[in-house]
């Protein structure tokens, strides 16, 4: 029986692995220049921890099981919940701004599809414990600082930004009652998954009085200022969300992101948990779903029996950020690098051969050798498809004068190096060659 990876998941073979890391390396490089550090939380939770928040409608949507106990768990589908379980357990004791990332494997039970599968990694920042909307400003600047960093630009990816507020209140000016607003958000954010044949079934039967077709021709058409202005007639909340959303904009121009930011009121996030600000990254060269998605949750530490501790943050998957890279031809060139290979001229010096292996390795330097003895030319042709810098031979005549000959690979150049001032200080005698 052939047996296969399960639907939806990857199988990670070296090559894959070069680039996995390379794109984490980044992810941790560019969250710990803003500041951030890493945590890190269970696989899995108990179930009530995603229901809170979400309801019973999400475990269908969850790999869920029971215990011996019958306690009922589910495997993360999201990093949120987890950070909010923590940030509740010790609110009063973490020092505030609560700056955070963490880059966990995530599980959906979902029907896979280009760029969202059922296992995946995500890369989750958060700064929590600031009410101000610089936070906001400072989450998606580190989301834009990635961008740049993979060398993507404005016209590759953009990052559009609404908020729930006023979205409100553009619904309200259509005739969508508040209490109504969630709802609405959750179709609208399912539009591209739904089509528009079922969307408008569902509309209908939410607000019948309010045609679909109207509903996203006003998202579409709306602008930052038009839609702001409409939020400051609704009355204090409105007025206090518009100054917000301007204060947002002011902020991401000084701290340079403001090139790849866009208002786009269709930006809704499904998510109930919202409160504030809300933003997406999306491709806009290639037929992808968005990239990375996030906004401002001020009161889910308190669904935990926690002090409120207003936060905001964004989550980016790894398949569709990579997909979009190799799609534009800007993933990097990663081939297996080795410091050294070890090479010997027969079965008689392959012992000391094994010596030099060992004490290279020590000494911190990534050091191979070929398992099968053959001649030194294969060898040699071994080291150079393993991309090793230099090799190191053991051979006869070296052995009775107890020298090594080290050699460039890449320069071509080589030279004989006595053994023990060698092995004394290795990385020195390397660079001199």
């Amino acid at each position: 029986m052939k047996v296969r990876a399960p639907p939806g998941m990857r199988d990670f073979y070296p090559p894959d692995m070069r680039i996995q890391t390379w794109l984490f390396d980044v992810w941790r490089h560019v969250s710990r220049r803003f500041g951030c550090e890493e945590y890190e939380g269970p696989i899995f939770e108990y179930l009530e921890l995603y229901t809170l928040k979400s309801g019973d409608s999400i475990v269908s949507e969850l790999f869920h099981f029971a215990d011996r106990g019958a306690r009922r768990f589910a495997i993360r589908p999201e990093m949120t919940p987890t950070l909010a379980r923590l940030v509740a357990a010790r609110a009063h004791a973490l020092p505030r701004p609560i700056k955070w990332f963490s880059i966990p494997r995530l599980c959906r039970a979902e029907k896979p599809q280009r760029g969202r599968l059922r296992e995946f990694f995500q890369w989750n920042v958060d700064i929590l414990g600031v009410d101000d909307v610089l936070a906001d400003a400072e989450v998606i600047a580190v989301a834009v600082e990635f961008l740049r960093q993979v060398g993507l630009t404005p016209g590759d990816a953009v990052v559009r930004i609404s908020s729930r507020p006023i979205a409100t209140a553009a619904l309200a000016a259509l005739g969508i009652a508040p209490e109504h607003a969630n709802t609405a958000f959750q179709l609208i954010d399912r539009y591209d998954k739904l089509g528009a044949e079922e969307f408008q079934r569902r509309w209908r039967e939410l607000a019948p009085q309010v045609r679909a077709d109207d509903v996203l021709h006003h998202l579409d058409q709306s602008d930052l200022e038009r839609c702001v202005e409409l939020a400051e007639r609704t009355g204090p909340a409105g007025a206090a969300a518009a100054n917000q959303l301007r204060r947002l904009w002011e902020r991401l121009r000084e701290f340079g992101a403001g090139e790849f930011c866009v208002f786009d009121l269709k930006v809704v996030r499904g998510l109930a948990y919202y409160t504030g600000p809300v933003f997406e990254v999306t491709a806009k060269r290639v037929g992808l779903r968005a990239l990375a998605g996030g906004g401002r949750y001020d009161s889910l530490t308190e669904l935990l029996d926690g002090p409120r501790v207003p936060g905001v943050g964004f989550g980016m998957g790894d398949a569709p950020i990579l997909e979009l890279l190799s799609e534009l031809g800007k993933l990097p060139a990663l081939t297996e690098s080795l410091d050294v290979f070890v090479i010997d001229a027969g079965e008689p010096y392959f012992a000391r051969a094994l010596e030099i292996v060992g004490a290279l390795r020590r000494a911190g330097l990534v050091c191979d050798f070929s398992y099968k003895r053959q001649p030194i030319g294969k060898q040699f042709k071994q080291a150079a498809e393993r991309g090793a810098r230099y090799a190191v031979i053991v051979g006869a005549e070296l052995e009775e004068r107890h020298e090594l000959t080290v050699k460039n690979l890449t320069a071509g150049r080589q030279k004989a190096v006595p053994a023990e001032e060698f092995l004394r200080a290795p990385a020195a005698r390397l660079a001199e060659v």
